[in-house]
């Protein structure tokens, strides 16, 4: 698995984290990393963007992106209000093989959801997925509503003949309410795919070295972690309604 795509649900589900975590567990599995942000919108010329973020979080990682906009809107929105040119799913796919051609992992992360347009053409994170023939892991927000999304997406990369490689929660809350625990085995149902990683609500706010201390638990041995899906499942799901 050389080059993994890294998409969400939809935005604010913890994708960056996620990315974070992955990228962390990897190094600590002794793997290089890179991390390229597709597009990354909504940040000036000099501030830190998701992949900077990734890695200060997960420690000695090459990050890159292939292209900048300054307002916080879908990539081609946000490239045809600043008048640039927009990032094309080809130029995403040959910056990541390059990056592949030097590290060991190379973590694509897009913008938002799946389909969440890059140019005027339609192009998205499922095109460079295709060029790059690559799987691609979905993050999901743990509460209600997360289903419908999931399940959208699940059946999205099907139809296109994508390899889902699995689901990971992006934020788990320390005091879960019904429909957060009634996800845990819903989740993968919908998705079709196993899940493989609970983020604890909070992560990304850790110190560093926690963070990267703490990446290997929540995530599963597919992800170079140690998190175990069905003690979490047993753990966490609620019993039958009676």
């Amino acid at each position: 698995m050389p080059v993994l795509v890294i998409t969400g649900t939809g935005t604010e589900v913890g994708k960056t984290v996620a990315t974070a975590a992955v990228a962390a567990a990897a190094l600590a599995a002794g793997r290089s990393v890179a991390v390229l942000k597709a597009a990354q919108t909504g940040v000036g010329p000099d501030e830190r963007g998701d992949a900077d973020e990734v890695a200060r979080l997960a420690g000695a990682v090459t990050a890159a992106e292939v292209a900048r906009y300054p307002e916080p809107l879908a990539p081609g929105t946000a490239a045809r209000r600043a008048g640039r040119a927009p990032v094309r799913p080809q130029e995403v796919a040959d910056a990541a093989g390059k990056l592949a051609a030097g590290h060991d992992l190379v973590l694509v992360e897009g913008a938002g959801g799946l389909l969440v347009r890059f140019d005027e053409a339609g192009g998205t994170l499922a095109d460079v997925a295709r060029l790059l023939r690559a799987p691609v892991l979905v993050v999901a927000p743990a509460g209600l509503g997360t289903l419908n999304n999931t399940e959208l997406t699940a059946r999205e990369l099907r139809f296109r003949e994508l390899d889902l490689l699995g689901v990971v929660i992006g934020s788990w809350p320390g005091r879960p309410d019904l429909a957060a625990r009634c996800n845990v085995a819903d989740l993968p149902q919908v998705a079709g795919a196993p899940l493989l990683g609970a983020l604890p609500e909070g992560a990304g706010a850790l110190d560093p070295a926690d963070f990267r201390a703490g990446a290997p638990q929540w995530l599963a041995p597919r992800l170079n972690g140690r998190w175990d899906a069905a003690a979490f499942t047993v753990r966490e799901a609620p019993a039958p309604f009676a």
